[in-house]
């Protein structure tokens, strides 16, 4: 079992910057991909970024360049920095984690409103 917590959004102006961090706890050692979604009400829920164990990452084209996802393998920790912020990133950002047992773990999610 994996439990996620996320921390650091709130609400950006356009332009500006914030940084996300989901704290894993529990099987921390089975943890293969991290990654973070978002989803906008009515909307389906979008990959936005996704990092391995070993650090190869991917992004969604809409942040590509503006995002960057890090991880902290030993304290079980997933970071997106966002940068140069537009109100269409608005949404819930929730983090997720696959483990080597094919399991995927959520969590709550932590709003990001980007207005001025």
């Amino acid at each position: 079992q994996v439990y996620l917590v996320e921390s650091g959004g709130g609400l950006v102006q356009p332009g500006g910057s914030l940084r996300l961090s989901c704290a894993a706890s529990g099987s921390i050692a089975s943890i293969s991909d991290m990654a973070w979604y978002r989803q906008v009400p009515g909307k389906q829920r979008e990959l936005g970024a996704r990092i391995s164990r070993g650090g190869i990452t991917n992004y969604a084209d809409s942040v590509k360049g503006r995002f960057t996802i890090s991880r902290d393998n030993v304290k079980g920790t997933v970071y997106l920095q966002m940068n140069s912020l537009k109100p269409e990133d608005t949404a819930v950002y929730y983090c997720n984690v696959l483990t080597y047992g094919g399991m995927s773990y959520w969590g709550k999610g932590t709003l990001v409103t980007v207005s001025s």
